[in-house]
């Protein structure tokens, strides 16, 4: 079996810029005859649902549980991370980018990480603009901390419990697309394999966690965002229905245990 990560050639500073650059775009007016599929409702799933569902595709999202606000995405505490520079202590994409990889005892994806980097600004303005309240300081400007050993205060945060205001936020946009029929949400559904045609992903087969029966959806491109799967350690801080049982049953993923990578 041969792994291959889709990244893009060229110098790291400019993979993902000559990558998108290259892309065929969809236009405004066709989007609403692209279906997509959400399976998850926590950080990713419901931000995605709901910007998806803003710019006009029509969005299915599947939920484990009753409500998006029941993801373990509320358990992350500390703050995210972003080169705004806004202390003005020298910090920019590529310290971030340098510092993640650091912290990450240099095992990670190099070229990953810096893409997180990238949109790690533009994720706080989006933050910002689905109505999660960070701390501000005296003048009304976002605040910052140092956290995690960083080299420079870039910690984005909303006291001790980031996690949350991030998820009611990402709730509250997926809600309002849902009440302009953007997005359908189906809750209580357990993903358990992918609808592969032509080595892409068109659907999903779940199971209706209320009557047990199977069911089956269709779709131009499915998006999985179900977190880690915590139930593969004896002894985890995951929840317990923090199973991811789409990663499980379909792809090949690494850090098993990780759920909070996007507020690091």
């Amino acid at each position: 079996m041969t792994l291959d990560s889709k990244i893009p050639d060229g110098p790291i500073e400019k993979k993902w810029f000559e990558h998108k650059f290259h892309m065929k775009l969809v236009n405004p007016a066709n989007r609403r005859k692209y279906k997509i599929i959400v399976v998850g409702t926590g950080l990713a799933g419901s931000s995605v649902a709901a910007s998806l569902g803003e710019l006009g595709y029509n969005v299915l999202a599947f939920s484990y549980h009753e409500s998006p606000r029941r993801a373990h995405s509320i358990a992350a505490q500390g703050g995210i991370n972003a080169p705004k520079n806004y202390s003005n202590d020298g910090d920019s994409v590529y310290r971030l980018f340098y510092d993640t990889l650091k912290g990450g005892d240099y095992r990670a994806r190099e070229a990953n990480v810096y893409r997180l980097a990238e949109v790690s600004g533009s994720i706080i303005d989006q933050c910002v603009a689905q109505g999660v309240p960070f701390a501000r300081d005296y003048a009304g400007y976002l605040d910052n901390r140092s956290f995690g050993g960083a080299q420079v205060a870039r910690t984005f945060y909303a006291r001790g419990q980031t996690g949350q205001q991030l998820l009611l936020g990402a709730y509250s946009a997926l809600i309002r697309q849902m009440d302009a029929g953007s997005v359908k949400f189906y809750e209580r559904r357990e993903m358990l394999d992918l609808v592969v045609v032509d080595g892409k992903a068109r659907g999903i087969v779940a199971r209706n966690l209320l009557n047990g029966k199977l069911e089956s959806y269709s779709a131009d491109a499915v998006i999985l965002a179900t977190g880690g799967y915590g139930n593969v350690f004896y002894l985890s801080t995951n929840a317990k229905a923090s199973n991811a049982t789409a990663l499980r049953q379909s792809v090949l993923y690494a850090d098993p245990s990780d759920m909070h990578s996007c507020h690091r």
